[in-house]
């Protein structure tokens, strides 16, 4: 790909100063009618090492309001990003909707630095190429535009600018080791650089390759391409046909049949008596303090998911699985409906800032489902975004389970009968009363609805990676023990091939 580039193209210098004039203020303009839009807009700029990275980033945010935009510049991950899955921290640097995110250097180190200079294996790195495109897809599909630079030297030039810069004393700094050692291997990093170019190009997120020898071209074809990109991302999208289906949808298996539902072929008649019960709950949990600190020795991070009714005893579940837990190692994260912050962000930005690092434990208290169960059953969503949403999901528990994260993803069961008694012995106990509101008997009459949007979540997100287990809830005691002992399973399990 990258030898089809004509590095010869120039601008002269009237002609370009007089484009750069008319880009600067298009610029202005539109970054202040993405922010009224609520446009969030992503620059990766990539590139040869003394290619002009800085300089263009310069160029760019220029026009611009400073208020409007953040440059985030990428190099080696600390101590802490490197106990979390790669793309965590670039999760943690997306702009909220109407902001700005420019990157020097992105989520390609993976597959171009770490690959290169760090021996990352191939299958590895065709994993990280599934799992950028899945990233940015997921940020193109929420609204998000994406413009990608590769700014492009031959080898020849990059020898040239890199003694020039290590010749001037208050420039040597910048030039590195590493980008000797790039300069040496520039054919291996052409090969890297191509097959990244060709792997990750999309509709949704194509590659610009920058002639970038000239420093006036190059600076005109950046801002023209943002200024181009950003318009097209203002445009009222065309909704399709109500006869399309679309794509996503196409491609999943066919709805389960609702008359024979999951839920409805659960035994909740499961008991336990009072004695087994105490004797179980208290050689589980002293085996939970000993997981705990086998996952933080052995730098395995445990994520486990919460979802049921309404009054099902989740609450319950959980103060009994961290009852013995070092507080230092986990954290539990009760989640309502998103605030404005996170309104204005990718939707399931929310959640991946609370992933645990290695050796540590998040246990979410409802999670990233409500976009299939609330969301979906109130309209809170369209239709589009929750049928996406199975399929983002399911990238993003595959992208935490490759990482080595123990996931599991409890639905806590009971009938309507039991959730009736639950709710009036709630009215009744003072020290309940404010468990019940006027929302949960709400939800209540619509039990047949979010019925059938579990047995779909079920039946669509139960994965060979991330299997969902149902609890028989009617009996805490009874749930309580299965929470404890299917944790204590997966993470043995875990642990053994660790």
């Amino acid at each position: 790909m990258l030898e089809t580039i004509d590095l010869g193209k120039r601008l002269p210098k009237a002609e370009a100063k007089a484009a750069l004039a008319r880009l600067e203020l298009r610029l202005a303009d539109l970054q202040r009618r993405a922010r009224d839009a609520g446009l969030p807009v992503l620059v990766v700029f990539e590139g040869w090492s003394a290619a002009g990275k800085g300089t263009l980033i310069s160029r760019l945010i220029q026009p611009l309001d400073p208020r409007g935009f953040q440059v985030h510049s990428i190099g080696e991950p600390n101590a802490d990003e490197r106990r979390r899955p790669f793309l965590w921290r670039f999760w943690n640097h997306t702009p909220a909707r109407g902001r700005m995110a420019i990157f020097d250097r992105s989520w390609y180190r993976r597959v171009l630095v770490e690959r290169l200079a760090e021996g990352l294996g191939m299958g590895e790195v065709r994993q990280a190429f599934a799992e950028i495109r899945d990233f940015e897809r997921k940020l193109a599909d929420d609204g998000a535009v994406l413009i990608k630079f590769f700014l492009h030297i031959d080898r020849r030039e990059q020898r040239r600018r890199l003694k020039r810069l290590a010749r001037t004393a208050s420039l040597g700094w910048r030039v590195t080791a590493a980008d000797w050692r790039q300069q040496r291997r520039y054919p291996a990093w052409v090969a890297a650089v191509d097959q990244m170019l060709e792997s990750t190009d999309s509709d949704f997120a194509p590659w610009t390759v920058v002639e970038a020898h000239d420093e006036r071209f190059a600076a005109v074809k950046v801002l023209q391409t943002c200024a181009r990109a950003i318009e097209a991302g203002l445009r009222p999208r065309r909704a399709a046909p109500p006869a399309r289906r679309p794509a996503e949808v196409r491609e999943e298996p066919p709805a389960p049949d609702l008359d024979a539902s999951v839920l409805a072929r659960v035994d909740l008649a499961s008991a336990i008596g009072p004695r087994a019960y105490k004797r179980q709950r208290e050689a589980l949990q002293a085996r939970m303090r000993e997981l705990e600190h086998a996952l933080y020795a052995q730098r395995v991070p445990l994520v486990v998911v919460f979802e049921g009714w309404d009054a099902a005893g989740k609450g319950g579940a959980i103060r009994r699985l961290t009852a013995t837990l070092d507080p230092r190692g986990y954290q539990v994260v009760p989640v309502a409906a998103p605030n404005d912050l996170e309104k204005d962000h990718h939707w399931l930005w929310r959640f991946w800032i609370h992933m645990p690092k290695t050796g540590h434990i998040t246990i979410f208290d409802r999670s990233w489902y409500g976009r299939v169960l609330v969301e979906r059953v109130e309209g809170f969503c369209s239709q589009a975004e929750w049928r996406r949403a199975y399929r983002e999901i399911n990238s993003m528990e595959q992208h935490l389970t490759r990482f080595g994260a123990v996931l599991v993803k409890f639905w806590l069961h009971i009938d309507a009968d039991e959730q009736l008694r639950r709710f009036r012995e709630r009215r009744r106990t003072p020290a309940k009363r404010w468990k019940l509101s006027d929302e949960d008997w709400r939800n209540r009459e619509k039990w047949d609805t979010y019925r059938s949007a579990v047995d779909e979540m079920l039946f669509r997100t139960s994965t060979t990676f991330a299997p969902w287990t149902i609890v028989e809830s009617n009996q805490k005691e009874f749930a309580r023990i299965k929470v404890l002992r299917t944790v204590v399973s997966a993470v043995e399990a875990r642990l053994a091939r660790a």
